[in-house]
């Protein structure tokens, strides 16, 4: 099956959003366009705004020899309740979206990115049926934002400010329209 990128105008998505999320409050929808910065679109292929591009990296099974899934897992939900801090990459100042990915990596020997939109060009990517624990999961909200795919339809990241790290859904209203795609370490990097 190939990994599908949907390609949209930053403006025409979150007015997708925000029309699908009628029922959310100004609070909410605020918090919504308030995620990590930055814009990711994979680099597949240019195509008008709208248009499906099918990309062209294969989708790797297993992750690299030397990166433990499990100790990628617990390692990230054992931060939920460290508070977010924009531009944060610890655990004692507070973690932004990327700074989390980065710093659960570093933990375990493995240097990727600081920014989502490094992140997201630098894993190979995975469609959504494909996510395994220890994935990343990247959405648009429409600012650039991941987070760590921890298995069931569950993933833990830095939302915004005043509020921590925390677990949610990707069938979540506001993740389930803004999914850009998910993304694997793989032996190549």
């Amino acid at each position: 099956m190939k990994h599908i990128v949907t390609v949209l105008p930053r403006c025409a998505l979150a007015g997708r959003i925000i029309r699908r999320c009628q029922q959310a409050t100004p609070i909410a929808v605020a918090l919504l366009l308030a995620a990590c910065s930055g814009t990711a679109v994979r680099p597949t292929a240019s195509a008008p705004a709208g248009q499906v591009v099918p990309s062209a990296a294969p989708v790797a099974t297993v992750p690299p020899a030397n990166v433990e899934v499990k100790l990628v897992v617990e390692r990230a939900l054992a931060q939920i309740g460290k508070p977010y801090r924009l531009g944060g990459a610890g655990p004692r100042g507070g973690f932004d979206c990327s700074g989390l990915v980065a710093w659960v990596y570093s933990t375990l020997g493995v240097r990727v990115p600081r920014t989502t939109d490094g992140q997201f060009a630098y894993f190979t990517p995975v469609p959504r049926e494909q996510l395994q624990p220890g994935d990343l999961v990247f959405f648009r909200l429409p600012q650039a934002h991941v987070g760590i795919y921890v298995g069931e339809g569950e993933f833990v990241h830095a939302p915004a400010t005043g509020r921590p790290v925390e677990r949610a859904r990707l069938d979540g209203p506001w993740f389930i329209l803004s999914f850009a795609g998910g993304g694997r370490l793989t032996d190549s990097h």
